[in-house]
């Protein structure tokens, strides 16, 4: 008989021994592990391992499925590659282009495609599920990256070979299906098989993945449409192509050559002149707007923005006069409970929604108001005498993540608000297949900032995240085209800057900890880039508002 290894399971609770160079497959069959929906990966000793993964030593394991955020990557990107697969088989010469998140799904172009019609589109689909139908393995390949550099090179791969050759790893890993190969940065799920919900769109000049619920699997988000949102990733996009930075790759080259000086001068342009562009629309509704609502994600840099549309609103001729939500919040003994019974801060009901709308309503008749404050450390609301009173060239400035929700204002006339939302909307990717989420953008600025500023580990934030997404999800996200304009708050050189900051940061979760597995995938996309200097970044940057050395306060 041969030397059996212990592998306590999680999911189950249990501890059994194994032959050793059994698979995760097999252990999660022999286990019976049942959840929401089938089993994608797993994380051992908290890294991420794909089922094909053999134990030689003792272990613990816990499998994840799609409702897992492991598991949802694992499944788009698989979703991905076999999107590209089937667009090479129906539509030759054509070649996919991962872009970004929109309308709950990831939007696609066909480069080599004219018109994308609804019919290329239902090809593609139809083509797909006979893939599917098939349970094609998705075979996992790492060899000496020399050899893998040679195979890019035939299948012209140049945005891959780039990251290859400046990470210098001695060997490097790809994809195979049915004979065609493609690179990801992650693992894929089994098979074709795992991949039954999905669809695809005609989405504007491209198509749009659509992919599964997170906690109802069995179904595929809803087609809806987000044109502001779109817009401003393609604006960028654009602008991306037009400087010839699209990729990380690009961004390397950039560093190598000396280019990233002007890189930072130009993006921070960019931001400087779109922000003016916004005061501009407001001066121009001067006569009307009194309002200025701003929203957005956590991390997104909403302060800064805010401070710096304060200064273009004064070169207009405005005074910006700030009001903080905070102030509205009810007494401690009032705010609503959550789900799991404890103070819910994020819901609109932890605000004193109809005091708020009061005061607004006699701010805009030209009376003064006197405002009120919260104590966070007696959790009350209470008057200390300060008052305002809105003078003809004044406008209210109010942030926070409720902005755009129209409950917030009820009573106020829309004609009186101009609303703006703010987000890290990254509009670069890893390469031609693998885009970078909006979310990782903003979290990684978090654990820069909460470490540096509130003395919070990564381990700490990352523990947090999955809570503030759901607030998100919630209490943001709904109303994002309720804004006038939109505003993205990412830099273009950005990753490459925070890669000094986040690094030693994720380094020191162990990996005894849940968030390990998280940290661990965070270094992995940091590996890819190539370090940039933060010398250049000028003081009234977004971006050093998590860095420090910003000339605002806060």
């Amino acid at each position: 008989m041969g030397q059996k290894v212990k592998i306590r399971c999680i999911n189950n609770n249990t501890y059994k021994k194994y032959n050793r160079g059994i698979t995760l497959e097999d252990i999660a069959k022999d286990q019976g592990v049942s959840l929401r929906g089938k089993v994608l990966g797993a994380l051992v000793n908290n890294k991420l391992e794909q089922l094909s993964f053999e134990v030689f030593n003792p272990l613990t394991i816990e499998f994840i499925d799609i409702t897992h955020p492991d598991g949802m990557r694992m499944y788009i990107r698989s979703l991905s590659y076999l999107l590209y697969y089937a667009i090479e088989e129906v539509l030759p010469g054509v070649k996919l282009r991962v872009e970004h998140s929109v309308s709950k799904g990831v939007y696609c172009e066909l480069q080599g495609c004219d018109e994308v019609t609804v019919d290329n589109v239902n090809s593609i689909v139809e083509y797909m599920r006979s893939l599917i139908e098939k349970d094609l393995p998705f075979l996992y390949h790492e060899k000496e990256t020399p050899n893998v550099i040679k195979r890019f090179k035939q299948y012209g791969f140049e945005d891959k070979i780039g990251l290859l050759e400046s990470r210098g790893q001695s060997y490097s890993s790809y994809y195979s299906l049915n004979g065609s190969i493609a690179s990801f940065y992650g693992y894929l799920v089994p098979s074709t098989g795992y991949l039954e919900v999905f669809d695809v769109n005609k989405y504007y000049n491209g198509i749009l993945l659509q992919i599964p619920k997170r906690f109802m699997p069995e179904e595929v988000e809803g087609l809806i449409i987000q044109k502001k949102m779109f817009e401003i990733f393609q604006e960028y996009s654009n602008w991306n192509r037009v400087l010839k930075v699209t990729n990380i790759n690009d961004l390397n080259v950039q560093q190598q050559i000396g280019g990233t000086e002007q890189l930072i001068k130009v993006s921070e342009a960019l931001h400087e002149k779109k922000i003016a562009q916004i005061a501009d629309m407001i001066a121009d509704r001067k006569d009307k707007v009194k309002i200025i609502l701003i929203s957005g994600p956590s991390s997104s840099g909403k302060t800064t923005f805010s401070k710096r549309l304060a200064i273009q609103l004064m070169v207009a001729g405005l005074r910006p006069q700030t009001l903080s939500l905070d102030d509205y919040f009810v007494d401690r003994d009032q705010t609503p409970l959550d789900e799991n019974g404890e103070l819910d801060f994020e819901a609109l009901e932890a605000l004193d929604v109809e005091q708020f709308n009061e005061d607004l309503s006699r701010l805009l008749k030209g009376e003064e108001v006197e405002i009120p404050r919260f104590s966070f450390e007696t959790g009350s609301r209470f008057y200390d005498g300060t008052k305002v009173q809105l003078e003809d060239d004044q406008i209210l400035v109010i942030e926070g993540i409720h902005g755009l929700n129209p409950k917030l204002t009820h009573s106020i006339s829309d004609s009186f608000k101009f609303k703006i939302y703010a987000s890290a909307l990254t509009s670069i990717n890893i390469d031609d297949h693998n885009r970078i989420p909006t979310t990782d953008n903003r979290l990684i600025r978090r654990i820069v900032r909460d470490y540096r500023y509130r003395n919070y580990s990564a381990a700490e934030t990352i523990s947090r995240w999955q809570s503030v997404r759901r607030g998100e999800e919630k209490h943001i996200f709904p109303y994002q085209e309720e804004a006038d304009v939109m505003f993205n708050t990412a830099l273009l050189y950005e990753f490459a800057v925070l890669k000094h900051y986040a690094e030693p940061i994720l380094l020191e979760v162990e990996n005894i900890k849940p968030e390990y597995a998280e940290a661990n995938r965070l270094l992995y996309f940091f590996s890819y880039f190539k370090h940039i200097n933060d010398a250049n970044i000028p003081p009234t940057s977004i971006i050093r508002e998590f860095l420090g050395g910003s000339s605002f306060k806060y």
